[in-house]
């Protein structure tokens, strides 16, 4: 499985917050894949992996550091979402509690001590120039070292708001804080991202 990122360029937040528009359509869409996995329809599994297998994948690989492990995750994940069956019908927020259940998977892991180093966590590409342009390239990569360098915790809600589309709300839910903590972290996560990129520029 390769490194599943998504490409931007480095006027990534822009971008998404305008996609944050969408959210009730894809809540919708998650809704429906979910309801027929709880009726038995098997092939919508495969529907599911094209919906959240890279924002499983990119939420393991901020937290694990490996790209190894946020495979396994993905894989885990996804034998949990199969084991669930008709029970998929009751969950009312499909995406909030697929990341829930990929957090919380990340937090065993971590726990028991199942860690590889294959990839140094600073090497993974946060986000990729989506154009051939070297001065993008530089561009996105200056970034994504100044992402890693967000302490853990603040750095995984720049991800769920920005990559994962998810709101604060949302993000309270996936990480088990309230609402205000989550709005919190990402206010505090902007400003020293701005505050890095001032230093780096003068």
């Amino acid at each position: 499985m390769e490194a599943m990122t998504r490409t931007t360029d480095p006027r990534w937040s822009e971008r998404i917050e305008a996609s944050a528009d969408r959210s009730d359509e894809i809540e919708s869409r998650w809704l429906e894949v979910f309801r027929s996995l709880a009726g038995g329809r098997v092939q919508a599994l495969d529907e599911l992996y094209d919906l959240a297998a890279v924002d499983v994948y990119r939420l393991a690989l901020w937290r694990m550091g490996s790209r190894e492990d946020a495979e396994d995750v993905v894989q885990d994940v996804f034998v949990r979402v199969a084991e669930q069956g008709r029970r998929l019908a009751s969950v009312r927020h499909p995406k909030s509690w697929l990341l829930t259940v990929a957090h919380r998977r990340t937090i065993d892991l971590i726990r028991g001590g199942r860690r590889h180093r294959t990839d140094p966590v600073e090497e993974a590409p946060y986000l990729e120039a989506i154009q051939e342009d070297p001065d993008l390239k530089l561009e996105a990569e200056r970034v994504s070292r100044l992402v890693h360098r967000l302490p853990a915790k603040q750095r995984e809600v720049v991800l769920l708001r920005h990559f994962a589309g998810c709101t604060f709300r949302e993000i309270g839910r996936i990480t088990g804080v309230p609402t205000f903590t989550a709005a919190s972290r990402h206010r505090l996560a902007m400003a020293r991202l701005r505050r890095m990129l001032e230093a780096k520029d003068e």
